[in-house]
């Protein structure tokens, strides 16, 4: 009888990448012992791509919840990773511990993801950060020259976006240059030379850009990042208007904000946001527990496309959901879902100091930042 002899079939490389794509971050940090070709192509442009672009196809998110949770705002923000799988109600599956949190304090500001990095910010200190791969990179401080004789120096709004012309990630910062001017101990005269500062990760340096010669502000609720443009709340001699800057040419432009019968700044919050790809802005009033939502998206011009009537005991969005629920904070100062299609409201279980809940969902990537773990 003969014998039947054994063989090995081996998979095409590209085939056997392509299945590694698909797995978690988590995951792809213990093949990389498990022989040195992997290991260097998952430091690949092509495989880096291939598997964050896996994750945003099969909309693989995960939700970050950070929060203050003392009896004050000046307490330290952490991160909570929250359990986005069916059935699992969004359950706490981590407190994170930021490796680098002796670099920030209270009111720690949060933009992204953008490719599965996050940008951290307090004061002068700015952080990039992959929760993925836990990998993080602590900004130089800006060299740029501030004018003579500055009474004052305050770092102001960020903004953090991709260029993809240059593979590259960049972060603007406005600085306000004050300027104090007394007589007899007293304050006669005060003005403000604004700067901009920009920061490319490729070449780990700053650089002065032009001044839009317009006063943004930072965003209360959302990271309002569109295609390649970051967007802020601005004001100027006229009134409010929509800032934007777009990351590959490195210019700012305006635009004007949705017009309302009432204006929005006495008896509604306007937040911007994306929307599925768009500018977008969310309506709600400022007063009362009983809030109803207006989205408008900008497409050539402002369109409002749905409105959420009447959700009860909530205080302000969070962000929406897969299917188009709706994270809100809660009068009672917690987190809650609200699913528009059966008008439930679901309590998640998670407490917070009043207006300092964030929710942040990404999709895992393994972009690196030639930092430290």
């Amino acid at each position: 009888m003969q014998r039947l002899s054994k063989t090995r079939t081996e998979l095409p490389e590209m085939l056997v990448l392509d299945i590694l794509s698909k797995l978690h971050v988590e995951s792809l940090i213990r093949f990389k012992c498990v022989c040195k070709s992997w290991s260097s192509s998952f430091q690949t442009p092509f495989f880096i791509t291939q598997h964050h672009h896996s994750n945003l196809r099969n909309n693989n998110l995960n939700l970050l919840l950070q929060r203050c949770n003392g009896n004050t705002y000046l307490d330290l923000s952490y991160f909570s990773r929250l359990s986005t799988e069916k059935g699992q109600n969004f359950s706490l599956k981590q407190n994170i511990q930021l490796p680098f949190s002796e670099y920030f304090s209270h009111e720690l500001t949060v933009q992204g993801p953008r490719n599965g990095i996050l940008c951290l910010e307090f004061g002068d200190n700015i952080c990039l950060w992959n929760p993925s791969t836990r990998e993080y990179k602590i900004l130089p401080q800006s060299p740029i020259q501030r004018p003579p004789s500055v009474s004052n120096i305050n770092f102001g709004c960020v903004g953090f976006g991709y260029d993809s012309q240059t593979d590259d990630y960049k972060v603007l910062r406005f600085v306000d240059n004050s300027f104090s001017y007394y007589y007899d101990g007293v304050n006669i005269f005060s003005h403000v030379i604004q700067q901009v500062d920009l920061y490319s990760l490729k070449g780990n340096s700053w650089k002065e850009i032009s001044d839009p010669g317009v006063n943004a502000h930072y965003a209360t609720l959302f990271d309002i990042y569109v295609n390649g443009f970051y967007y802020w709340h601005a004001t100027e001699a006229s009134g409010y208007i929509i800032l934007s800057f777009d990351m590959v040419n490195e210019r700012f432009s305006t635009l004007p904000l949705p017009e309302f019968d009432e204006g929005f700044d006495i008896s509604h919050h306007l937040e911007l946001l994306n929307f599925n790809g768009l500018l977008g802005a969310i309506v709600y009033p400022r007063e009362g527990t009983l809030k109803s939502f207006d989205i408008l998206v900008m497409s050539g011009s402002w369109t409002k496309l749905f409105s959420i009537e009447s959700v009860p005991g909530v205080e302000r969005p969070l962000g929406f959901w897969k299917n188009g629920e709706l994270f809100l904070e809660s009068s009672d100062d917690e987190l809650v879902l609200f699913d528009p299609s059966t008008r439930g409201l679901k309590n998640l279980g998670f407490h917070a100091y009043k207006g300092t809940m964030q929710i942040i969902a990404y999709a895992e990537s393994l972009v690196p930042l030639n930092g430290r773990v």
